[in-house]
């Protein structure tokens, strides 16, 4: 295929490699999670070593912290149509995902709750509530993929990067959860509370 990408050439090509490095220099200058994940997209293609990807990946989890935390202090929301808050998001929601997949259940469920506080978008804060939810009724990571989770490529959101298809409705799995979903409310309306 005409298509296919040459890696090896990439490797070698004076100019990609000067653009990695302004993008580098771009990324860190302005605190651009959204640079920071073309520059992470292209050195996992390349097959650059596990140092320098999870070097990129630290920078976008430390960036959208200072993000969220910008967010918290100012009561203002992340809005994903804007690719900069979206990459912010992206990055909190993946480094809570890696949280709960090492079982670290309190330091995901608090992520994500600020996450649900912070997302302006009405579904994909209902996700991430949803997630809070699931965290609290102690469920492990993989109960939470195996049993809730529909991995049906064809239902999946337009809004990638984020678990948004369950295998029942969110109305009903908030009902199911309900106990659950009350109890991150109170946490979040004291965080409200707090804000004001």
């Amino acid at each position: 295929m005409a298509n296919d990408i040459n890696i090896e050439e990439l490797k070698q090509n004076e100019e990609f490699l000067d653009f990695l490095k302004t993008l580098e220099i771009q990324m860190k200058e302005e605190s651009s999670v959204s640079k920071g994940y073309q520059l992470l997209d292209a050195k996992i293609v390349m097959g650059s070593n596990e140092d320098e990807i999870n070097d990129v990946f630290t920078f976008l989890v430390s960036a959208s912290f200072d993000k969220l935390s910008e967010n918290l202090a100012n009561n203002i929301k992340f809005d994903i149509k804007n690719s900069e808050d979206l990459a912010a998001t992206r990055a909190l929601y993946e480094h809570a995902i890696q949280l709960y997949s090492e079982d670290d259940k309190k330091g995901a469920k608090e992520l994500f709750l600020a996450l649900t506080h912070t997302i302006g978008d009405e579904n994909l804060s209902e996700s991430m509530l949803i997630h809070s939810a699931v965290v609290i009724a102690g469920y492990s990571f993989d109960q939470f993929i195996d049993d809730l989770v529909d991995s049906n490529i064809d239902t999946f959101n337009e809004i990638p990067y984020f678990i948004q298809n369950y295998t029942q409705p969110n109305d009903i799995l908030i009902n199911m959860l309900s106990k659950h979903v009350k109890e991150a409310k109170d946490i979040l309306s004291k965080l409200e509370g707090a804000n004001k």
